[in-house]
């Protein structure tokens, strides 16, 4: 203990790692405290003497990495070596590079100033070149060759010119310059000159010839303008030569209504056949983008003799006379003069065919255009290229004056459709042994008629309109019309229904004062009335079938029009339109229901009703010789049979297929019910309930074959019934129910099982009673 306190101060002396001082063991008084530091000083040493013999079991690896560094002291000697040499190397080759790039780059610049040398030498020679050639040429009358050199002289570089200026030759630059600009101005004049007299003389050689110079001499547009002119003449004369012969020539019956139409075409036509002809030279001498100026300068002259050929067909016609006569024939609270649908039907048919050919001509117009900007370069086809393009055709009095006149055809077009379509009302016919009357086809030809002259214009605008024009009529006015034809009801046949019977003669009288538009049948015979109850029935489906065949035509015939170039928006619109047609047959088909349920109602049920009925005067509380004597001699179902056989005869020559398969749906309906609850009100053996699963079974046989209809799913209780009518004792019902029900699915509550197995007398109530369903 006495040696250990030295050892630890010296440590501690020493700076090793404990951290008990000499000061602080001397200032212990304590023999607690002096333990604690003692145990403190242990464990320390503890520490020490591990960490030393961790240092001394490493001095085998220390020694042998020593020996190892020792063998690559040479080998470091001969890589500093070999550094210090590869780093003079690099050196030199530095310097190297950058002598040989220096020379490189004074031998690029000498050459780049001696090509500028051989093209300022070059200039000066073409400028000399073409200040002898174009004296030469003017002398000889060679305005081709001549323009020609003006044009080099035009594409020389002008900062090169200016520096030949400034050097010793400048003197005899000048003098060519001086010479060339005098010889340009001069040839400018006699260029134009020769243009306007080729003009006069109306030679088009010439007038092409010195149309291809302009673009040598910077004059584009003068070019473009003067050569637009003279096409712009010899068009005029042209378009005012064939409004003459259409005015005051004798053209023939066949092509006299559409003069007009005729004479745009040939204008229009006119026009393309000069921009097909030209449009190589435009291109070729001219370049790229420049067809647009040039159709720019025909169009207006388009504009100024299609203004006059439609103020003409304005006048002879009468056209904005007789969109008076119909806007105040329409205006119901105004009477006045009336005009004849007829009248209308040639001009109606010459504006469409007007419009359709501007239409056409437009799209060759934007077709040409904007082809024209692409020969150069697809890309360089830009918004606003394409957006002066629409400005031009959108912009131009023809498409200004075609909006007009279409303005003023749709309501036109709607008055004629309304009054043909009322006047097919008027003269509604029906033939015997015919399941329609004529009211139908002929107000869908004329429906049609209307839309597809609408579609013949090419103009979507007035599709749609028509298109709404045509829902508008079928979907108020011809529904109504059919609406109050129904009203009428149909006759009652039955002492029953004979108060029935006077509600619709009342009715009727009160529709035919109401609706003294249309013509009524009046209180007619029974027969007739029953017959144009049927006929109207007939009506109906076949305008809805109609109407979606309609919708579907249109649908072929607008995929057409829009493969020529339609916008998005424009489907848009006659989608929209269409799907206005989807709801108007809608409306057609829920007519068609309500009619038929009056039918059912009136007709059917009356007649039914009393035959299922008398199912409650046969007993089916039977033993087996009644049994045996109902099956030799049906008491009930066979005459039910035979009297709705009898029932629908009538109708199944009177209706169309589609009808009498509905008609019958709602009879096989009715009288699923009304056997139900005529069942619910019997007794039943167990041989009455056989009897009654053979008669029902007859019943449905029957029925199965008089419509294409599944019926069974309607007569799927009363089935279940007869089978629980049909059971040898109560508990036999669980081999049915349940989970021992397998693919059967019960159209019968627990309740109503119970009620139906207490229609057999020989089971008991308390037996039914505790079944658990």
């Amino acid at each position: 203990m006495a040696d250990s306190g030295p050892l630890a101060a010296k440590r501690c002396d020493s700076g090793s790692v404990s951290s008990v001082s000499m000061e602080t063991i001397s200032a212990l008084t304590e023999l607690e405290d002096l333990e604690k530091v003692y145990q403190q000083l242990c464990t320390q040493e503890k520490e020490v003497e591990a960490e030393l013999d961790r240092l001394v079991g490493q001095e085998g690896a220390i020694h042998t990495k020593m020996l190892a560094l020792q063998r690559m002291g040479p080998n470091l000697q001969l890589i500093g070596g070999d550094a210090s040499q590869l780093s003079g190397m690099i050196t030199f080759t530095c310097s190297l590079a950058e002598n040989v790039s220096r020379k490189v780059r004074q031998l690029d610049l000498a050459k780049t100033r001696l090509y500028n040398v051989i093209q300022r030498a070059d200039d000066i020679l073409d400028l000399k070149f073409c200040t002898d050639g174009v004296q030469t040429a003017l002398r000889n009358e060679d305005y081709e060759q001549a323009a020609a050199h003006i044009h080099r002289y035009l594409s020389l570089d002008q900062s090169v010119i200016e520096l030949s200026r400034q050097g010793e030759e400048s003197s005899a630059v000048d003098a060519s310059l001086v010479m060339l600009q005098e010889a340009e101005q001069k040839l400018k004049v006699i260029v134009a000159e020769k243009l306007d007299e080729a003009v006069a003389a109306v030679d088009l050689a010439q007038v092409e010839r010195f149309f291809k110079i302009f673009p040598l001499l910077g004059l584009h547009q003068q070019g473009l303008a003067r050569f637009g002119q003279y096409l712009c003449s010899q068009l005029a004369s042209k378009a005012e030569e064939n409004l003459v012969l259409a005015t005051g020539g004798d053209l023939g019956e066949k092509r006299a209504p559409l003069v007009f139409a005729d004479t745009l075409t040939l204008l229009l036509e006119g026009i393309a056949l000069v921009i097909e002809t030209h449009l190589v030279i435009v291109e070729t001498y001219y370049g790229p983008g420049h067809l647009y100026t040039l159709i720019t300068h025909l169009q207006q002259e388009c504009d100024q003799q299609a203004q006059k050929i439609v103020d003409k067909f304005i006048q002879q016609r009468g056209y904005h006379n007789k969109f008076q006569i119909v806007q105040s024939s329409m205006m119901k609270s105004v009477p006045g003069e009336r005009i004849e649908p007829r009248e209308l039907d040639p001009v109606l048919t010459e504006v469409t065919l007007m419009n359709a050919r501007s239409e056409l001509y437009l799209r060759f117009l934007r077709r040409r255009m904007l082809a024209d900007f692409e020969v150069g370069d697809a890309q360089s086809v830009t918004q606003e290229h394409q957006q002066n393009v629409e400005k031009l055709l959108k912009h131009c009095m023809l498409s200004r004056t075609m909006q007009e006149l279409i303005g003023y055809y749709i309501p036109m077009e709607e008055y004629y459709m309304r009054e043909s379509v009322n006047k097919a009302v008027t003269m509604d016919t029906y033939e015997k042994g015919q399941l329609t009357s004529s009211m139908v086809d002929d107000c869908f030809y004329i429906v049609k008629k209307c839309i597809s002259r609408a579609l013949s214009s090419s103009s979507i605008d007035c599709l749609c309109a028509m298109i709404n024009h045509a829902n508008s009529v079928l979907e108020s006015d011809f529904r109504e019309v059919l609406y109050n034809k129904l009203r009428q009801g149909f006759p009652a046949t039955t002492l029953q229904d004979i108060q029935r019977g006077v509600s619709s003669a009342v009715s009727l009288m009160q529709s035919s004062l109401q609706q003294g538009k249309f013509n009524t049948l009046g209180i007619e015979s029974a027969e007739n009335a029953k017959a144009a109850f049927l006929v109207t029935l007939n009506n109906v489906e076949v305008c809805s079938e109609n109407i979606t065949t309609l919708k579907r035509n249109l649908e072929n015939d607008c995929a057409k029009l829009f493969s020529q170039g339609a916008g998005s928006g424009e489907q848009a619109k006659i989608e929209s339109c269409l799907s206005d047609l989807v709801n108007t047959s809608t409306k057609f088909k829920d007519l068609l229901q309500e009619g038929l349920t009056e039918l059912n109602t009136t007709a059917i049920k009356p007649q039914v009703k009393p035959w299922i009925s008398s199912f409650l005067s046969i007993s089916h509380n039977i033993e087996e010789e009644e049994f045996n004597d109902y099956e030799a001699n049906d008491p009930w179902v066979q005459q039910l049979i035979i009297n709705l056989e009898q029932l629908m005869a009538e109708f199944k020559t009177a209706l169309s297929p589609v009808i009498y398969d509905t008609l019958t749906s709602l009879m096989t309906s009715l009288i699923s019910i009304e056997m139900e609850k005529t069942v619910l009100k019997c007794s039943f053996s167990r041989l009455g309930g056989l009897q009654f699963d053979k008669e029902l079974r007859s019943l449905v046989a029957y029925l199965t074959t008089v419509t294409t209809w599944t019926i069974r799913d309607k007569f799927a209780r009363l089935t279940q019934m007869a089978t629980i009518l049909n059971l040898e004792r109560v508990t036999e019902i669980l081999d049915y129910w349940g989970p021992n029900s397998g693919p059967l699915t019960w159209r019968l509550t627990p309740a109503e099982v119970r009620q139906v197995l207490a229609l057999r007398i020989d089971f008991r109530s308390e037996d039914i009673k505790r079944l658990r369903l």
